[in-house]
């Protein structure tokens, strides 16, 4: 089994050294992934490094330890902490105690209690994931989780069937509240890592994923969970609108803490809210599209149909599931993966009893949906050479199937290149936008991943993945980046004292200012000036 990783926080260096050296962490399970002089630079470390224990000091500049717990705690909930202090103090320990730290213990730390500690640590770390992955447990789970009358229930509004069901009778007799203000559907798709091993299977995966779920939403938000196919669904009963943010927000740690527990990539699709029970299937078919996008900004997130789709309403596909399936293709599939969807499903209809009317009800159905798909990516169809197909005059003019299939995919083709260069252009528009509000508020000292999300109308998980993979840094350095060149600018150029620059340039603690421009330049705002 991999080791769990660690990361210490203190802001003397000696400190962590002493601490790195004192006992043969790879011993007893563990690893020392980083370390950081302040609860700045912990928080940023593990956006990228994922700890699994953090072990901090209290009392540290900028932030202390017991703050950064707490923020730790919102970015990565399963997260185990050790807090280390020069304080014997009641008030501190009772606050490591409601965050829920391991142990509180006093410098200077002491070899045999800090091995001691860790290897609690570790029975406790290994014992949550024996949990998640016993095979025996999860059979169980699964053998209860077969589809019932209440998941038949789920699956038909999932499906997009008529409201037939006796609705008022299933709430009684499963205690299952349907009517609700508004609704939204989610979807996760599992892909596992490895094979072989003590890898679980795809369907004890799923209901894993499943138990995840419910003890996540607990007592956060009013949602059903059900494995459906390959997919883990996941029906929100939403009060307001308001509370859409949170489903998203945490729909997106169940992916991360998923990923880590299962060994597996999990990826979750989100379609919009809707005010009636019969938008549920639509929801829910955004949700599947939502997913599909992960092929551009990577595995284990949260994508909202609202970020990937253009905000109009698209009207649904026509009923033909293989269209949708086609339309999909054009939308996020590669040019060989699209031209073999429409040639296997020539193939079929050449075995079927299809007659002309219905192959040119067929033909007419589909160029509607490539005009629905066109219009909402805000594309002319006259451009594209769309606008004046004749389905009826072309179907008498082709020669066999195979022809009719080349025809499909010339159209189509045609659609999956302008669309493909157009989410192209949208995500640099992203992140330029995003450059430009950075540019016009470095200076506000509150200036967060929120806000500038809120500004652009995106989450904050998609935004993070697009702005990196345009300027190939995060927003917390491209950020920092950008006040540090206007510091040098304000030094080189200006008067003013330090502590007036980093105020101007967005900085609340003159000596975190400081600290951050000798990091960032390898000497401190006044030796600079000098």
């Amino acid at each position: 089994m991999d080791l769990y990783k660690v990361i210490l926080v203190d802001d003397e260096e000696e400190v962590r050294e002493a601490i790195r050296k004192r006992i043969n962490w790879e011993e007893i399970g563990f690893c020392v992934v980083g370390t950081a002089e302040n609860g700045e630079d912990a928080l940023e470390l593990a956006e990228t490094l994922e700890p699994d224990v953090v072990m901090t000091d209290i009392q540290m500049p900028f932030m202390d330890g017991l703050t950064m717990l707490r923020k730790f705690k919102e970015k990565i909930p399963d997260i185990r902490s050790v807090i280390f202090s020069g304080y014997d103090d009641f008030e501190y320990a009772k606050e490591a105690i409601r965050l829920e730290a391991e142990e509180y213990i006093l410098k200077p730390v002491d070899a045999d209690e800090l091995r001691k500690i860790f290897t609690r640590i570790k029975a406790r770390l290994d014992e949550k994931i024996k949990q998640r992955r016993n095979v025996e447990l999860l059979s169980k789970y699964y053998e209860e989780s077969r589809p019932m009358m209440k998941d038949q229930l789920i699956i038909g509004l999932l499906e997009g069937r008529e409201l037939q069901f006796d609705l008022e009778r299933y709430q009684i007799d499963f205690d299952f509240k349907i009517e609700s203000a508004f609704y939204c559907v989610g979807a996760f798709r599992i892909t596992p890592l490895a094979e072989g091993g003590e890898t679980l299977n795809k369907n004890l995966m799923a209901v894993s994923l499943k138990q995840i779920v419910i003890e996540r939403f607990r007592g956060i938000l009013d949602v059903e969970a059900l494995v459906y196919l390959d997919t883990v669904c996941i029906m929100a009963r939403l009060k307001s609108t308001d509370q859409y943010s949170r489903f998203v927000e945490e729909m997106d740690k169940i992916c991360k803490i998923a990923h880590k527990s299962l060994m597996a990539n999990v990826s979750a699709g989100i379609g919009r809210v809707y005010g009636s029970a019969e938008s549920i299937h639509t929801s829910f078919l955004e949700a599947k599209d939502a997913f599909h996008h992960r092929i551009f900004v990577g595995e284990n997130q949260a994508l909202c149909i609202s970020d990937v789709e253009p905000s109009s309403h698209i009207e649904d596909y026509v009923s033909e599931k293989q269209i949708r399936h086609i339309m999909r293709q054009v939308k996020i599939g590669t040019k060989e993966s699209l031209e073999a969807e429409i040639r296997d499903f020539i193939e079929k209809l050449k075995r079927s009893d299809i007659n002309l009317n219905q192959l040119q009800i067929f033909y007419a159905e589909f160029m509607v949906e490539l005009f629905r798909l066109s219009r909402g990516h805000d594309l002319c169809i006259d451009e594209m050479g769309l606008g004046n197909v004749n389905t009826n005059e072309e179907l008498a003019g082709f020669a066999s199937m195979d022809e009719f299939a080349d025809r499909l995919i010339e159209l189509t083709g045609i659609l999956r290149e302008k669309i493909g260069s157009g989410r192209l252009d949208s995500t640099k528009k992203l992140a330029e936008d995003a450059k430009q509000y950075i540019a016009d508020h470095y200076s506000d000292r509150s200036l967060s991943v929120d806000e500038i999300c809120s500004h652009l109308g995106v989450g904050t998980s998609y935004f993070s993945s697009v702005f990196k993979k345009e300027t190939g840094v995060s927003f917390v350095t491209y950020l920092t980046q950008i006040r540090m060149n206007e510091a040098q600018r304000l030094l080189d150029t200006t008067d003013e004292k330090s502590y007036i620059i980093a105020g101007m340039v967005g900085y609340d603690e003159p000596n975190y200012f400081s600290y951050v421009f000798k990091k960032h330049f390898g000497v401190s705002p006044s030796k600079y000036r000098q």
